[in-house]
């Protein structure tokens, strides 16, 4: 018999991913999202269940009438800059929410939860690569949002029993290399689809926040992970703890790191065209590098990136974007018959 497992945040960029992958591997993915952020279109593996993950007696009732077993959780504000601007709003949501959701969980008696965090919880690298056990002093609201979820999750194994996986990744990028799934964010924040937009003529110069950070070209450094091998990663983490595994905090990336300009040089050999940048200040929050050490993830899930080479990377979401700029194009066309 199928397991089914709820999806937090199912209708979005990674949590749509892991839906496919969970799918392809035999679960039964159930999408708990409100929309808010999250594309209705990309539900295509399993039913939607439309709620916010504060609204806990829905979140009890969705639990219960799928027979869920296992949570995975990926509802939240993510924009860095945002957070800086907007501190309470991603303690209500991210913090606040998941307790509300992990409350029903624990009152359903779910025992195995996948929890999306990232590599935020670092803060300023004190040294590279970034492993596990680097101190945790987040610099921006986000990263301490999700910090503090991992410790809520901490107590919550050692009161309740509730086994989990917070899995830290370094930057999301790229799309599903079927085609099916991509990056839709509304506004886009992300790097590398700002920097197709600007070069298919969408956007003018792609903003470059700061040149003279302590890098090799001056501008930061970041490692990309694809979509796709996050996806997996997650399945991988989901079937150790329903196997009776510990809980586990495990980084994902490559252990590779790109700055904004190769990236841009990347975009431009995939593409063909020409990319304007600008350069401005630097951002709030930002850091100069981080980059994954990734071999606890490799040891205990036996996890390895097939599809996180910059290149590849850049040509799904290539792939993705011009069958996007396709459909917004053939949109146009039946508005204006």
């Amino acid at each position: 018999m199928s397991i089914a497992v709820l999806v937090t945040g199912g209708a979005g960029y990674v949590g749509s991913h892991v839906c496919k992958a969970l799918a392809a591997a035999g679960f039964i993915p159930v999408t708990y999202d409100n929309l808010s952020h999250g594309d209705a279109d990309f539900v295509r593996w399993g039913p939607l269940v439309v709620g916010d993950i504060a609204d806990r007696a829905l979140v009890a009732g969705t639990l219960r009438r799928h027979r869920i077993q296992a949570v995975m959780h990926f509802a939240a504000l993510i924009e860095v800059g945002l957070s800086v601007r907007e501190p309470l709003a991603f303690f209500d949501n991210n913090v606040a929410g998941t307790m509300a959701l992990l409350r029903a969980a624990s009152a359903c008696g779910i025992r195995a939860v996948v929890f999306s965090s990232t590599c935020a919880v670092y803060g300023m690298p004190v040294r590279l690569p970034l492993d596990e056990e680097h101190p945790r002093a987040p610099i921006n609201p986000y990263g301490a949002s999700k910090l503090m979820v991992e410790q809520v999750l901490e107590w919550a194994d050692a009161a309740h029993n509730i086994r989990y996986a917070a899995l830290r990744y370094f930057n999301a990028a790229g799309a599903d290399p079927e085609g099916e799934l991509g990056e839709a964010h509304d506004p886009e924040t992300h790097l590398i689809p700002r920097v197709f937009a600007a070069a298919d003529g969408r956007a003018g110069a792609i903003d470059i926040f700061g040149d003279d950070w302590d890098t090799a070209d001056g501008t930061c450094v970041r490692d990309y992970i694809h979509v796709a091998d996050l996806a997996d990663a997650h399945v991988l983490a989901l079937r150790r703890l329903l196997g009776g595994s510990d809980s586990m905090k495990l980084n994902l990336g490559t252990g590779d790191g790109h700055s904004v300009r190769s990236v841009v040089a990347a975009v431009q050999r995939v593409t063909g065209k020409p990319v304007k940048i600008r350069i401005a200040a630097r951002r709030d929050g930002d850091s100069p590098a981080l980059v994954a050490d990734p071999a606890r993830a490799r040891a205990v899930l036996g996890w390895r990136p097939r599809h996180s080479s910059l290149e590849e990377i850049v040509e799904t979401g290539w792939r993705w974007e011009r069958d996007a700029s396709a459909r917004r194009d053939r949109r146009k066309l039946m508005r204006h018959g």
